[in-house]
């Protein structure tokens, strides 16, 4: 792999990322869990942004506050006020993005994008608050994430789109499909399958590699499956089990402490 080109991903690779807080382990996109993961060592969280109806950026997955919170309603339909009510696993409250980024200054963030609202006020806060090298976008919308691309500018890290990632597999098959893939995203971050099919594998984390891009695996729980990844010699996983991942990359001698 060549130097990398975003601050984001000048660390040594793989890098090691605990999905939601660590998910299974904790629960999920609370302050309790991602403390639990910087604790264990890990310097990159992901998590997801929604915005409330005021404009308040929150780490929080669903739209809806009903599948893990005591509360109910759209997160994009209701103040922060009312957001703050709620309670995740009837016990922590929401988090604020903004209280998330000032945790911990030497931590990165992956985010997902939720929402085409969360992109104005997310680029007013990370430049507020001057975190723009420790983020990395991504979304399941290729619209999302070329507008970030073009409110962020050049110096922020994302990760190819959905149609990105289906131009590089379909790169790594065929050379002619090469042109297909932009190379102004850092990283190609994908499931370990695709419809019901293996995604990655050799072909395709070379063809990334190639192009001057990491390829981070999401979500992967499984230490086999884990450490199939790491055989292929991929650059991240994204683990809801962050225990399990340190333990194995310890026994791999791939542990990075921060």
């Amino acid at each position: 792999m060549p130097a990398a080109r975003f601050a984001f991903l000048d660390a040594p690779t793989p890098l090691a990322m605990a999905h939601r807080g660590g998910a299974i382990e904790h629960l999920e996109n609370t302050m309790p869990a991602f403390q639990a993961c910087v604790d264990l060592g890990y310097r990159y969280l992901e998590t997801d942004v929604q915005v409330t109806a005021d404009g308040v950026l929150v780490a929080f997955h669903d739209p809806t506050l009903e599948r893990i919170t005591d509360g109910t309603g759209r997160i994009d339909g209701l103040t922060w006020a009312q957001v703050s009510e709620a309670r995740i696993g009837g016990r922590e409250p929401i988090v604020r993005l903004e209280d998330l980024l000032a945790a911990w200054p030497d931590v990165c963030f992956n985010l997902d994008i939720k929402a085409a609202g969360v992109l104005a006020p997310l680029v007013r806060l990370t430049r507020r608050m001057a975190v723009t090298d420790r983020i990395c976008l991504g979304s399941f919308s290729d619209a999302r994430i070329a507008a970030a691309r073009r409110l962020f500018g050049p110096t922020v890290c994302t990760s190819l789109g959905p149609r990105g990632v289906a131009a590089l597999r379909l790169s790594s098959y065929s050379p002619r499909a090469a042109g297909l893939v932009r190379i102004s995203a850092g990283c190609a971050q994908v499931p370990l399958q695709l419809g019901g099919r293996a995604l990655v594998d050799e072909r395709f984390v070379a063809a990334a590699h190639a192009r001057g891009l990491q390829v981070h695996v999401w979500t992967v729980d499984d230490p086999v499956e884990a450490e199939a990844m790491l055989d292929l010699g991929v650059d991240g996983i994204m683990t809801d089990r962050p225990a399990m991942l340190r333990e194995l990359l310890e026994k791999r001698g791939q542990w990075t402490p921060r």
